[in-house]
């Protein structure tokens, strides 16, 4: 699977370190990713998630407990359409 987020599928991006000399060098930008068990339909699934969408599962998990209604099925990030 490698550096990719499960949920959102954010990933590596390249760019460059820029000196003051301004010579360019390149770089690897890597995303913030963590494991994290994740209850879905009443199991628990194994995730590499980044820290923005492990912040999303865990404010739903709060929701969930405030409310007693079990989450079906993990929550996506919309997509923006251009």
């Amino acid at each position: 699977m490698g550096m990719k987020c499960n949920n959102c599928g954010k990933g590596v991006m390249y760019g460059h370190n820029v000196s003051h000399s301004k010579r360019r060098t390149r770089k690897i930008f890597k995303p913030n990713l963590h494991t994290a068990r994740i209850l879905i339909n009443g199991s628990f699934m194994r995730m590499k998630l980044c820290t923005k969408c492990l912040r999303m599962f865990k404010e739903a998990t709060k929701i969930e407990k405030s409310t007693l209604v079990e989450v079906t099925e993990a929550p996506t990030t919309p997509v923006a359409t251009v």
